[in-house]
């Protein structure tokens, strides 16, 4: 009995230590300057997922100025890391740490985001030395990758997270109307809508200060670029792998959008995660106050069901990819 405890002894301390995920700078080339962001990698050869973040002033780590402190890129980069699989969070042009790529942030398409993502996959690949690069497009990043993905080199496959499947003007309406605060403003956010729509810009002395953010003159441009696109027309179009993930509380995107992806896409994977909201949170009920809550709250992990749904999409195509052939 002893000897066999010194065996099992001698055993366990000479198996190596898991190395720690190591955590760095990545730089990609933008049009004036560089687009920067974060990589973490928990070992030499992994597999790497591009984290591509959703919409206005959201930055590598998911929050935005606009409310958003929940860090949900972050802790999934970490949570990532430890089931096996590097990532990559990115800053959009012209923002945060990409402030340099561009002059103007509004000044943009989602064809420039797509052709950034071009670049940053040439720079991932060329860091880590992987044949390909998984792209996780995460609310309209997911419109984004779907984008990107219409030129398929270098691109492992795609993972649409809490992403539109409707075209983003009718979403847009659907967010705008299940608000009752928003009651008094409908009327003139449906016309500008309506107007963005058709490619027209929206006279700035018409639109009501509380719906600026959303309309200002500087972002219309960007505006009737995103309305233009059907999320689904362009992942039917995709020939790599699908993996689309919806949460059943999410306030922001729901579960039709993403069954829209699903049938545009039939070879496409669909995960439904109830109790996970936009934020990759877990929320226990329906209450839209404490949901919403959860967006503010950095110390919250994100939900577990996510980091599964993903590696275990990730991990056998990635077995599949290394195997001799």
């Amino acid at each position: 009995m002893l000897a066999d405890a010194l065996i099992a002894l001698t055993l366990a301390s000479s198996e190596a230590p898991a190395a720690s995920p190591v955590e760095s700078p990545i730089e990609a080339p933008g049009p004036s300057g560089m687009l920067r962001g974060t990589i973490v990698r928990p070992a030499a050869e992994a597999p790497c997922v591009l984290i591509i973040p959703g919409s206005g002033p959201t930055d590598r780590d998911g929050n935005s100025p606009l409310g958003v402190a929940a860090a949900p890129y972050r802790k999934l980069a970490a949570d990532l890391a430890t089931r096996g699989i590097a990532s990559v969070r990115i800053d959009k042009r012209g923002m945060f740490g990409s402030a340099g790529a561009v002059a103007d942030a509004n000044a943009v398409t989602i064809a420039d985001y797509a052709q950034d993502i071009h670049n940053w996959v040439k720079a991932v690949r060329l860091r880590t030395g992987a044949g390909c690069v998984w792209l996780l497009g995460h609310s309209e990043g997911g419109l984004v990758a779907s984008a990107a993905a219409q030129r398929p080199d270098g691109i492992c496959g795609l993972i649409l997270v809490a992403a539109p499947g409707r075209k983003l003007g009718t979403l847009l309406r659907e967010q705008l109307r299940a608000n009752p605060a928003n009651a008094p403003l409908l009327d003139q956010a449906m016309a500008a809508i309506d107007r963005l729509e058709a490619g027209k810009r929206v006279e700035a002395a018409a639109i009501h200060p509380a719906l600026q953010p959303l309309f200002a003159p500087q972002v219309q441009g960007f505006v009737i670029s995103l309305f233009s696109y059907d999320p689904a027309e362009l992942i039917a179009r995709v020939s790599k792998p699908v993996l689309i993930v919806q949460g059943q509380r999410d306030l922001q995107v729901a579960e039709a959008d993403s069954r829209r992806l699903a049938d545009a896409a039939p070879r496409a994977k669909l995960v439904l995660l109830p109790g996970v909201n936009h934020v990759l949170k877990a929320v226990a009920s329906d209450d839209r106050a404490a949901n919403l809550a959860t967006y503010a709250d950095p110390d919250l992990p994100i939900a577990a069901a996510v980091v599964d749904a993903i590696a275990d999409f990730i991990l056998p195509a990635d077995s599949a990819h290394r195997e001799p052939r």
